[in-house]
């Protein structure tokens, strides 16, 4: 995700789904490669509910993306990939997307 085009509602949504060390470490296993969430739970030595959570997390901060396959047995499975983001942050890119958080992220943060 380029910063030319993030707003800074998207920079807290990424920034606050990275503030977590299980979703660190989930991004990290899934900078190998894909993976299915069955797998990455068994890997990560978490349940998949919590998994789930925190994709969904990740997802709705565009730091992962989930494609739903079929398997060749029939079984459905979702699988996720890390998707390409970097930034520099500093002050510049803060002070550029600052006027862009919406009244809603700023009150939730109050």
């Amino acid at each position: 995700m380029s910063h030319v085009t993030m707003t800074g509602d998207q920079l807290l949504r990424m920034l606050s789904a990275l503030a977590n060390p299980h979703r660190l470490r989930i991004v990290a296993a899934l900078a190998g490669g894909r993976n299915y969430v069955s797998q990455l739970a068994r890997d990560m030595g978490m349940s998949r509910p919590l998994l789930h959570m925190h994709l969904q997390r990740l997802e709705a901060a565009g730091i992962v993306t989930g494609a739903l396959e079929v398997s060749d047995a029939g079984k459905a499975m979702k699988y996720f990939e890390v998707t390409e983001f970097g930034m520099n942050l500093n002050p510049s890119l803060i002070a550029e997307l600052a006027p862009t958080l919406s009244e809603e992220s700023v009150k939730a943060k109050e």
